[in-house]
């Protein structure tokens, strides 16, 4: 299970995620309509402002699994432990 906690002045939150939410996400995001609805907005989007045009490379989906399943191994692992001058505070825990 991941977690996210948020700390600020007025707030402060703590979101399990279940790896299965992980999996969930995968399946959704690495499915070939929604990559290509993504790279439409991408395109559309940065017409506007330069003629290079960056498109998400296809994802993977057993890559990405892999990646969550190797993860579950490493329980406790910060992988993101952020403090900005206004005293927010995100950290993101295995």
């Amino acid at each position: 299970m991941m977690k996210v906690k948020l700390k600020t002045d007025k707030i402060r939150l703590f979101i399990p995620i279940p790896y299965i939410f992980l999996r969930i996400g995968i399946t959704i995001l690495s499915s070939a309509r929604i990559q290509q609805k993504i790279n439409e907005l991408i395109v559309k989007e940065q017409k506007k402002e330069d003629a290079n045009v960056f498109v998400l490379p296809p994802l993977d989906k057993n890559e990405l699994r892999a990646i969550v399943y190797e993860l579950k191994k490493h329980r406790g692992f910060t992988l993101v432990d952020v403090k900005a001058n206004d005293g927010t505070e995100v950290v993101l825990k295995l």
